[in-house]
């Protein structure tokens, strides 16, 4: 039985998000292996390579052409990273537009057609170099969404068990209950109130860790939450469907009290 509904909603985001960052780890890899896989262009396949410049690009006397490095470079681009960085593969973003976005300005340049750069060792390197630093974001983004996960699915079954609990006794009316029943029932509602309690604070606790890849930390998890239920009414569905579960409780307690104090 769903706990809640935005906490339903937030699992089914996570679980989407997870899958798109994992598609896009995996369109890093073959950008990657395609861009070492190509041949230094003729030009300077003899020489020495210079370090890329802060403009971008080693300009070439020959003029761009599509047989040159770059432009397999671009093509690559296209065909793997570009269909999950781009939200709508409708959209008329320009390709170096995407690639600025993605690694760099100064390597969007070099790889510009209208630039006459050569694809050199040291360009080879930048990009791969600078798709390694994205990718190891995207690693951290999907560390944190597989702890998401592991959190909203631990605050669904302790909710889950709570208000399964109040729905049983429920079918029994406070009047058909004793006085000791009463008191055992009062007792059960202060042990789950405590839990939802618990809940709670470690659910703040985890807010404000970050997941950390290779020694790098990324985004906290508050953050990460944020950006993940942006769309949901409700910013923080687990702490949401936490208090919502914690004040019917209370509620069923402040019931049983009256009954309670009526037949002392």
């Amino acid at each position: 039985m769903p706990t809640d509904r935005h906490l339903d909603d937030a699992r089914d985001l996570a679980r989407s998000e997870r899958e798109a960052v994992t598609a896009k780890l995996e369109a890093y890899d073959q950008f990657t292996a395609r861009v070492q896989n190509l041949s230094i262009d003729a030009t300077h396949a003899s020489q020495s390579a210079p370090a890329l410049a802060t403009g971008g690009a080693q300009t070439a006397k020959t003029t761009a052409n599509a047989d040159t490095g770059c432009a397999s470079v671009r093509a690559a681009f296209r065909d793997t990273i570009r269909p999950y960085s781009v939200a709508d593969l409708d959209d008329d973003e320009p390709l170096l537009e995407t690639i600025r976005s993605e690694l760099s300005d100064s390597i969007a340049v070099a790889v510009a057609p209208t630039t006459d750069a050569s694809f050199t060792e040291s360009l080879r390197d930048a990009i791969v170099a600078a798709t390694q630093s994205q990718r190891l974001e995207a690693r951290a983004m999907q560390t944190g969404l597989d702890a998401e996960l592991d959190h909203l699915r631990d605050a669904a079954d302790t909710l889950d068990q709570i208000l399964e609990w109040l729905i049983d006794t429920d079918e029994t009316p406070l009047t058909d209950l004793d006085f000791d029943e009463l008191r055992a029932r009062h007792e059960t509602l202060a042990t789950h109130r405590e839990r939802c309690s618990r809940l709670l604070a470690d659910r703040q606790r985890f807010l404000d860790k970050s997941p950390k890849i290779d020694g790098q930390e990324g985004m906290s998890h508050r953050t990460l939450v944020r950006y993940l239920y942006y769309d949901l009414p409700v910013a923080f569905p687990v702490l949401s469907a936490g208090v919502h579960v914690e004040t019917l409780c209370a509620d069923s307690q402040l019931a049983i009290r009256d009954h309670l104090t009526r037949r002392v």
